[in-house]
């Protein structure tokens, strides 16, 4: 019994089946101890193997990072919905994103462009265009410093260039399981260039939300919240003393497989001093189709 069971491997089975030797045939200890004594040292130059092959897997793993050239080792997810009608009312729209993510070890950069575009009965309704990248540094176990610089395009909204530039502090409250949660925090500064040929530079401040939550095996709840002084993007809130600036956006993907995912996302952008003429919220509800790379 005891060699069928050491012949598997498992280290819960055998110690299954020398608690049973030992109950069942007392005066065979010495011997049943024996045996245990040679399974126990063959089980921990097992595990010295195995553990000093993914040492080196691991230094490998660094090295290969290490070594990488700038445009090795990026993965990313590419974003598509659209929609046409006719009859009544003649629209057709488009929404695209691309991110791009290189993770190292210390540092991870993200790069997101997005478009989004709709035209209705021969007036373009929306056009907004964003482009960010964000450098982050992990210095501690869940402590990390990032960057961020960001470019917004919407004239619809009023202005034909936005820039922001920030820099700050964040922490991950939760990492690890169904459930990822990080914030952030930092001074940042925009500049805006309005449609009507004026422009506005203001210092202010970012605060930011990331949350993952995956429900089911298939399905994820996501919501990132960004607050930054005078910035655009996916989901941000922007704050100064002459602006507030939010926009949230809340996904509900589902993978269809390991590449391609379809999401429900519902979008809400706010501005508390709008341009005149424009209006100080816009909501927008889409479906897409993700494939990641």
């Amino acid at each position: 019994m005891l060699e069928a069971a050491i012949a598997t491997g498992d280290e819960e089975k055998v110690a299954t089946v020398l608690d049973l030797a030992r109950s069942t045939w007392p005066d065979q200890a010495a011997d049943i101890d024996a045996i245990a004594q040679e399974w126990n040292t063959a089980l921990a130059a097992r595990n010295a193997e195995r553990a000093k092959l993914a040492a080196e897997r691991a230094a490998q793993e660094a090295e290969a990072i290490r070594t990488a050239g700038l445009f090795d080792r990026w993965s990313g997810q590419g974003e598509l919905g659209a929609f046409q009608s006719g009859g009544n009312t003649d629209s057709v729209g488009v929404a695209a994103s691309l991110k791009l993510d290189r993770e190292g070890i210390d540092w991870t950069h993200t790069i997101r462009l997005s478009a989004d575009y709709q035209r209705q009965n021969g007036t373009t309704s929306r056009e907004q265009y964003v482009a960010s990248y964000e450098p982050r540094w992990q210095f501690g176990e869940n402590v990390f410093a990032y960057g961020l610089a960001q470019f917004q395009y919407d004239r619809i909204q009023g202005f034909s260039a936005r820039y922001s530039l920030s820099g700050g502090l964040g922490y991950r409250v939760i990492d690890g399981g169904p459930l990822q949660l990080s914030v952030k925090a930092g001074p940042a500064y925009r500049v805006t260039e309005f449609t009507d040929g004026s422009s506005a530079s203001r210092i202010a401040g970012l605060v930011g939300l990331d949350f993952d939550w995956q429900l089911l095996e298939r399905l994820k709840l996501t919501q990132d919240v960004e607050a930054l002084a005078e910035t655009g993007g996916r989901a941000t809130v922007i704050f100064d003393s002459a602006n507030t600036t939010v926009n949230l956006v809340t996904g509900l993907d589902f993978r269809v497989s390991n590449r391609l995912r379809s999401r429900l996302s519902y979008k809400i952008e706010y501005d508390s001093n709008p341009p005149a003429g424009s209006v100080g919220t816009d909501t927008l509800t889409r479906a897409t189709l993700i494939y990641g790379f």
